[in-house]
């Protein structure tokens, strides 16, 4: 960061349902945000402005700040990720323009196998662990529509511990109607992370269905903590630093979800669109054979989400 740690410029990743939450609450506060987004939706955002339409207070941004792969910019102090997994090829090559010896680059995304494949193009120094919690989605006029009381989003060294730039991105991202934080064990936080939405995900859309009639169901609560226990398994043999407790904690966590709350990934099929499923479940399901561990809950998870991404190419 330039000026003796001082946080000057930001760029967000697209304008989607996560970067543009986040990506306008800054720009609300008066953070120096620009979008670096396709030339389509550059369009939609010169015409109608960045709408967020929140629980928390809505935005509108009429004129954001954007750029699109390739236009002279940067470089940046912090670029924010929040793509999804199986964009992160693309994002990398999108991103590597605006990075300078000093950008702090800040992945939202799920999961934790794309942190080495950042690690390995940008260097460990550049990469912050990071992560956040919230319900969102775009509507069909682009605008982000967010629903949930829970809009956090965490980061932090990825050794642990404190940091001046740390503390530079804390104080920046501070006084936001979005709860962000940072965070001295992300790696903790991050794996903890990993397995709540690989428990949420997996047994939403293995049963089609949002949270309540889950926990209604006769076997619901039963084969949502056997999801849990299984990934946390896995999690422990690879030495993830999760809590002994977690997944008791995690289904008190479940058992507080409202009713219709539904995990991203069954919004994104329910609109015919991909899905994470070899960043969560297959990434872990690969560890655990390679380790010799039976997860035949997980398997019957991934396979769900397999044969919906065959249907959805076929029907291409």
């Amino acid at each position: 960061m330039r000026g003796g740690g001082v946080l000057a410029k930001v760029l967000v990743l697209g304008a989607g349902a996560v970067g543009g939450y986040f990506g306008a609450r800054l720009a609300e506060k008066g953070v120096d945000v620009t979008f670096l987004v396709r030339e389509r939706r550059r369009k939609q955002l010169q015409e109608r402005g960045l709408r967020v339409q929140s629980v928390h207070g809505d935005i509108h941004l009429e004129q954001p700040g954007t750029i699109v792969s390739g236009e002279s910019a940067g470089p940046f102090d912090v670029i924010l990720l929040s793509n999804k997994a199986y964009h992160l090829e693309d994002s990398i090559e999108a991103i590597a323009a605006y990075v300078g010896e000093q950008t702090v680059i800040l992945p939202l995304l799920n999961g934790i196998a794309h942190m080495e494949r950042l690690w390995e193009k940008f260097g460990r120094h550049q990469v912050l662990g990071g992560l956040c919690f919230i319900e969102t989605t775009l509507n069909e006029e682009g605008d982000v529509v967010q629903t949930s009381q829970t809009n956090e989003m965490v980061f932090g060294e990825w050794a642990g511990g404190e940091s001046e730039r740390v503390e530079a991105l804390k104080q920046a991202f501070s006084g936001t109607k979005a709860s962000i934080r940072a965070s001295a064990d992300i790696q903790r936080d991050m794996w903890q992370k990993y397995l709540f939405i690989t428990t949420l995900s997996g047994i939403t859309t293995l049963m089609n269905s949002s949270v309540g009639p889950i926990r209604d169901a006769v076997y619901g609560l039963e084969l949502t903590r056997q999801l849990a226990e299984e990934s946390a398994a896995v999690m422990r043999k690879l030495g993830a630093p999760i809590d002994p407790d977690v997944v008791d904690k995690q289904m008190d966590t479940f058992m507080k979800q409202g009713y219709r709350m539904k995990a991203s990934m069954l919004r994104d099929m329910e609109k015919g669109l991909p899905v994470e499923a070899d960043h969560l479940q297959g990434y872990l399901i690969r560890k655990a054979d390679q380790l010799g561990m039976s997860v035949p809950l997980l398997k019957v998870v991934y396979n769900n989400l397999k044969v919906y991404e065959l249907k959805r190419e076929a029907a291409k």
